[in-house]
């Protein structure tokens, strides 16, 4: 069955660097977009950033547009997110997602990892 297990969230300043990890198995990983999403306490799912299948386009919101980098490794299943110039209201549990087709700003509605939670201190 799909498995998507994310790491590398943790307790950061404002103004930090973390790199996430989501490594995926049960699915043929690199035929598949791949897409990071987060949950803020007390709100939805907010669609954060996608990969396509070879890696090649990449897509970002708005509010993380310069600061977090997507990218994969299809020899190793894993899709990476790269955050830099972290900001209080980035705190939030990061999911990846697998999808079929490119489509930004859409959240999948299944398919998803456990979480790893980033909380970033002002």
């Amino acid at each position: 069955q799909v498995q998507l297990v994310e790491s590398g969230g943790g307790l950061v300043e404002s103004g930090g660097s973390l790199t996430l990890s989501c490594v995926a198995s049960g699915f043929l990983f690199r035929t598949y977009v791949m897409t990071w999403v987060r949950q803020a306490p007390g709100k939805g799912l907010e669609w954060v950033s996608e990969i396509s299948a070879r890696g090649g386009l990449t897509y970002y919101e708005t509010s993380v547009r310069g600061r977090f980098t997507i990218s994969r490794d299809n020899a190793k299943n894993t899709v990476y997110l790269q955050m830099s110039n972290l900001k209080p209201e980035d705190t939030a549990v990061y999911y990846c997602a697998s999808k079929k087709a490119i489509s930004p700003g859409v959240v999948p509605s299944d398919n998803r990892g456990q979480g790893t939670q980033v909380t970033v201190s002002s």
